[in-house]
């Protein structure tokens, strides 16, 4: 997709590409997928109003048609009202039918928030009913050299906000019960994947497969991964060729996991996209930090910091991209 790079051919644009022909690709792969190797005549996926699943939506929708997809918001009651709306917003312009499926049931019956809330209450013994709560890591990678130490952030009725870092027995059970969010979800994708001979697409970015930001089983466990390949900030070129609404490409990407709400840069990545891939992609293509640091304009100490952080959460969340092991005969 890109051509390998030098330290010569390295600068701030390395990153484009040519978004129609990587779009036609993309396209071409899915038909090829879908029809040939897994036999089915259709796709269902995801939608929640955010850039990855609107671009994937419009690549399913080039590749099959609208009349051969199916498009799944999946709310429950925490979620943001605004994913909807933009949801449907996106399957209107480009023709494809919706169902909305309330997993809030689910969850409770599978004892998500009491689970979730138990562990909460080990660190803020107040919360309770009416009070929200997030999870968010330190601040930007480009101001501190500060560990991967998660806080826990909760808000009650009233407004006043507290902020305690939060014990890895307390942190393991909210980010576990957390989960049941993404496994329901894709619980009832498969239902319908099932019911109509649909494969199942998913909608996750290099950023977000590479770097441990999914649920294994959950929101991972799909049947093509069409956009895996592309950074963050190339998703957005191809949301432009596209036509993706303004007002999901200028939205700002949550996880819409956690009722007070938390952007995926304070939740997970600590730095804006476009200054993350870059540095990721020529990190990648062995380019020297100090030449990094000059074409995202950052220091180079914070350029190692960045790479640092990538290696790190590369590391530490492989486990996710193992394929179940077994022993051979």
């Amino acid at each position: 997709m890109n051509p390998s790079i030098t330290s010569k051919s390295f600068n701030k644009n390395s990153l484009k590409i040519n978004p129609e022909q990587e779009v036609n690709r993309i396209v071409q792969f899915l038909q090829t997928e879908v029809q040939h190797n897994f036999h089915k005549r259709g796709v269902v996926l995801g939608i929640s109003g955010g850039i990855d699943s609107s671009v994937v939506a419009a690549l399913c929708a080039r590749a099959f048609g609208g009349e051969n997809m199916l498009g799944l918001m999946m709310p429950e009651k925490e979620s943001s009202p605004e994913s909807e709306s933009l949801a449907v917003e996106i399957a209107k312009q480009y023709g494809f039918e919706t169902i909305t499926e309330d997993i809030s049931p689910a969850l409770s019956g599978a004892g998500c928030y009491q689970r979730r809330d138990e562990a909460i209450r080990q660190v803020i013994p107040d919360f309770g009913h009416g009070w929200k709560s997030k999870i968010t890591l330190p601040g930007s990678l480009l101001d501190d050299k500060t560990l991967n130490v998660f806080y826990l952030t909760a808000i009650s009725p009233d407004g006043e906000e507290i902020r305690k870092r939060i014990p890895p027995q307390a942190f393991r059970q909210i980010v576990a019960a957390s989960n049941f969010k993404q496994r329901t979800r894709m619980a009832f994708l498969y239902y319908h994947a099932e019911r109509l001979n649909y494969a199942v697409i998913g909608t996750a970015n290099k950023n977000e497969h590479a770097m441990g930001f999914f649920v294994k089983h959950g929101d991972g466990g799909v049947d093509i991964q069409p956009i895996q390949h592309l950074f963050k900030s190339q998703v957005y070129q191809l949301a432009k060729v596209l036509d993706i609404p303004e007002d999901i490409q200028n939205r700002t990407p949550t996880s819409d996991t956690y009722s007070a709400g938390s952007t995926q840069e304070e939740f997970f990545f600590r730095l804006p996209f476009e200054i993350l891939d870059l540095v990721w992609f020529a990190h990648e293509n062995n380019i020297p930090s100090s030449l990094i640091a000059k074409e995202a304009g950052i220091s180079v100490e914070q350029t190692d910091r960045i790479i640092a952080d990538i290696i790190q959460k590369q590391r530490s969340t492989e486990y996710l991209r193992l394929k179940p092991l077994s022993l051979n005969q």
